[in-house]
């Protein structure tokens, strides 16, 4: 795992080129600090740049950038290719001579023994690639199928310049460039800034399965190598075999194959253990293929609803894996706050960002790579929104208009505080984590189109321009009313929608972010492109099943956990943000939050944010979700802007 960086277009001597560079992964050491190079084509004023975290092949010949064996191609390049050796073999056959044993060099000789595009068709792994042709002079940017990892990039002055993350570029720029009005109110609903867009005007993410070339401001493109809608559609086509018991064998063979093959490195290896299906199954399935305990790593926290580490460390025990538990005090957690604006580069609002950097921390303390089960909820219908959205929306078309109102509006006379209170009769197994709130969105559901209802599902603020004065949200796949043909459903839309959206600009970042920051290279084996299109595969009923969320998934499980140890209602991974604004948070949110504060730069509506904070002080409702969000922004704006 490593960093990646440079540019191309501008002119200057070597010394100048390499000493911009050098700025960009200066900045981004903690993504590689094992080594760092740049390479230097001064004709074209080109600069490619690298941050070394060593994984494979530790030896020089590893090194980046690295110059293929004809001369013709340099690359600079973050992430890992599991098929390496499998390609390897072929490349040789093919007459290239490969020097030593790094996943790098057999990415570097396949572009130029079979191209481009036909050789990241083939790659399994997650990647960012910055790869200069050196014969057409053209500088391609690749980014991995589901946006595993990142890739920034902006045109200027005539330049292209690129990087792992916004610093990089920020770090060569004469100024800091203008924030972009129509990525706070996107932000605002998600909680972070949808791909494209970033919180600076000009400058973009590259988006997941897509291939960047560039000669000139005037001679660039962007076409993709792998589209989700593609995968979905040939899906419905694929063989799978019609029995029950089969599509479960199948998967859990593809499963096996995907995790193994995550658990090569050349440095010591473990796993994130959440004690959630997700992760228990990818930790079971490394157990399965490993002659000795396997690392597992998890954390706790001493508040009710948030604490998985007592799951982890039973399912560790049942699986006999080496266990390494942390029970994290508050003021550690508080300790991370003031890092997130640096970590992250702009805004980012999904408070499990702090759980998962100290979890990154613990493991980083002892391996150097760690496996996740990131990608689960998404292919396998994990979500509680799919559940609630699959058990409602055979109601919501029985019954009748009038009475969905009424309904909503019987849950809108109390408060979401009055409601989880209320909950407490429920047994604490069988009562959701936040009750109100979510009591709150299924009324919303039951007076709302599917899009608008999983609009509402997924925001954080339901009407962003209610908190800001400028800008103008930019509509996507969430407000498209036309569907994918080949989706059966509306669960599969949420699926899908999540999928573009979600799981790569929150979920992904988050992960690469918090492990980066620590040099902790973190691997997603439930995201392996062939099981993806495996998942798209399977029948609706392999997913949602009698009010149980996975179904296919926990059956893999099952072989190797016994099924009463996970029977649990989801919990989010997750810090109690609402309590601790009230407590420990109040002195550093009311700060954030006070009127000379929001007021400035005229961005932010201070009469609505204002009325929030008040609520949540109070009580009457539980705004954490919406107020975190504008404290991120913020946090950002002092460090950033």
């Amino acid at each position: 795992m490593c960093g990646i960086a440079g540019f191309l277009g501008r002119g200057g001597s070597p010394e100048l080129l390499e000493s911009r560079a050098r700025r960009m992964s200066d900045v981004i050491e903690h993504r590689g600090p094992d080594s760092d190079g740049v390479w230097v084509d001064a004709d074209a004023g080109l600069a490619l740049a690298h941050r070394r975290l060593a994984i494979v092949d530790l030896s020089p010949t590893g090194h980046q950038p690295m110059v293929s064996s004809c001369e013709r191609f340099v690359v600079s390049y973050n992430g890992e290719i599991y098929n390496a050796d499998d390609l390897r073999g072929d490349l040789e056959r093919a007459g290239r001579t490969m020097r030593g044993t790094s996943d790098t060099e057999v990415m570097l000789e396949a572009c130029a023994q079979w191209g481009i595009a036909r050789t990241f068709e083939q790659l399994i792994g997650m990647f960012a690639v910055a790869l200069w042709d050196r014969e057409t002079r053209t500088l391609t940017l690749i980014r991995d199928r589901l946006g595993i990892k990142p890739v920034y990039y902006t045109v200027r002055d005539g330049e292209l310049l690129f990087g792992s993350e916004l610093k990089s570029m920020l770090a060569v720029m004469p100024a800091t460039p203008p924030l972009d009005p129509n990525a706070l109110p996107a932000f605002m609903r998600h909680g972070y800034i949808p791909a494209p867009y970033t919180i600076f005007e000009g400058v973009s993410k590259l988006e997941p399965g897509m291939i960047l070339s560039y000669r000139a401001p005037d001679d660039m493109s962007i076409e993709p190598f792998w589209s989700l809608p593609d995968v979905v559609t040939g899906a419905r086509r694929q063989s799978v075999p019609e029995d029950e018991a089969g599509q479960i064998e199948g998967l859990h063979d593809i499963l096996l194959d995907a995790v193994g093959r995550r658990m090569v490195a050349d440095v010591p290896l473990g796993a994130f253990l959440s004690g959630g299906i997700d992760s228990s199954t990818v930790v079971a399935l490394m157990q399965a293929q490993s002659a000795r305990p396997v690392r597992t790593f998890s954390i706790g926290f001493n508040a009710e609803g948030y604490d998985e580490a007592q799951h982890a460390k039973a399912v560790a025990t049942h699986l006999g894996t080496d266990h390494t538990e942390l029970y994290v005090e508050p003021q550690h957690a508080f300790d991370v706050i003031p890092r997130l604006a640096d970590i992250y580069d702009e805004p980012f609002a999904d408070s499990s960002q702090i759980p998962t950097f100290l979890v990154s921390e613990l493991t980083r303390r002892h391996v150097t790579v760690s496996l996740s089960g990131d990608g689960g909820d998404e292919l396998f219908a994990g979500y509680n929104r799919y559940l609630a959205g699959a058990q409602l929306s055979g109601v919501v078309k029985r019954v009748p208009d009038p009475l969905r109102r009424l309904a909503a509006w019987g849950v809108h006379r109390l408060s979401p505080g009055t409601w989880t209170g209320l909950s407490r009769v429920i047994p604490p197994s069988k009562r959701p984590p936040q009750f109100g709130s979510k009591l709150y969105k299924l009324a919303d559901f039951l007076t709302s189109t599917p899009s608008e209802v999983y609009r509402r599902l997924i925001s954080q603020w339901d009407d962003p321009m209610a908190a800001m004065q400028v800008g103008r949200e930019p509509e996507s796949v969430l407000w498209r009313e036309e569907r994918l043909a080949a989706l059966r459903n509306e669960v599969e839309w949420m699926q899908y929608a999540d999928t573009l959206t979600y799981l790569p600009d929150d979920i992904l970042t988050k992960v690469d972010r918090a492990s980066m920051a620590v040099a902790l290279e973190a691997r997603v084996p439930l995201l392996d492109h062939r099981v993806v299109a495996y998942a798209w595969s399977l029948p609706m009923r392999q997913k949602l099943r009698g009010g149980t969320t996975k179904w296919a998934l926990r059956q893999v499980l099952y072989k190797y956990v016994p099924q009463e140890l996970m029977e649990r209602p989801k919990m989010g991974f997750g810090v109690p943000i609402d309590s601790w604004l009230r407590g420990p948070l109040r002195d550093w949110a009311e700060d954030l939050l006070s009127e000379t504060s929001l007021n400035a730069e005229g961005l932010l509506n201070t009469a609505n944010i204002r009325e929030l904070w008040r609520q949540h002080l109070a009580g009457d409702r539980d705004w954490h979700y919406a107020l975190w969000n504008v404290l991120m922004l913020q946090a950002w704006r002092r460090r950033w802007a």
